[in-house]
């Protein structure tokens, strides 16, 4: 068995919200499997060193707070629940971004170089807007992407369906479910 580090970040992205926003109640429905998948997935990479970095939208206001837009989700009907699975512990990251991609005008090129990072697991909301076009990017910087098909959300299945679909084929990215991202899988990407 290799001890070798794996050199992978998990991005959780967009997840912690309050959903208020058009359809946002539904996409909180449907970002519920996602965030208990993302949390089994979370403890189970913590526990083999892997660092989870929260990417996460500053909604336009440019002296907003992470520790401000978790405790507005939690107070929400919608973001509670999910707070609830993904409440971030000290150990680990958070990144505000101001637009669709986490790569876009936020330090998280600088913290996964910190980091060492050459694989990232990418998981979140809107699977079809922000994890992907976070996707595109990260491919673009030539890392390994990993995007769990059970880790994802999208406001409709036919947009998750296109999501995936587009992730796979254009992003190669490999979309197979968290389950399957062992420590073995991880080294041999």
């Amino acid at each position: 068995m290799s001890t070798a580090p794996l050199r992978t970040a998990l991005v959780v992205i967009d997840m912690i919200s309050d959903y208020d926003f058009p359809r946002g109640e539904a996409l909180a429905r449907r970002a519920l499997p996602a965030a208990r998948a993302i949390a089994r997935l979370k403890a189970r990479l913590g526990r083999q060193g892997v660092p989870t970095i929260y990417a996460n939208d500053n909604y336009g206001r440019w002296r907003s707070d992470f520790r401000q837009t978790i405790e507005a989700a939690a107070a929400s009907p919608h973001g509670a629940p999910i707070v609830e699975m993904l409440r971030p512990g000290p150990e680990d990251y958070f990144v505000l971004k101001p637009r669709h991609s986490a790569f876009f005008g936020s330090p998280l090129d600088m913290l996964l170089e910190d980091l060492d990072a050459k694989r990232l697991i990418l998981t979140g909301v809107a699977g079809d807007r922000c994890v992907m076009a976070t996707a595109a990017d990260a491919h673009m910087r030539r890392y390994t992407v990993f995007v769990p098909r059970d880790c994802m959300a999208s406001e409709t299945a036919a947009r998750q369906t296109r999501a995936l679909q587009h992730l796979e084929g254009a992003l190669q990215a490999d979309i197979r479910p968290s389950t399957a991202l062992t420590p073995r899988r991880l080294r041999a990407a």
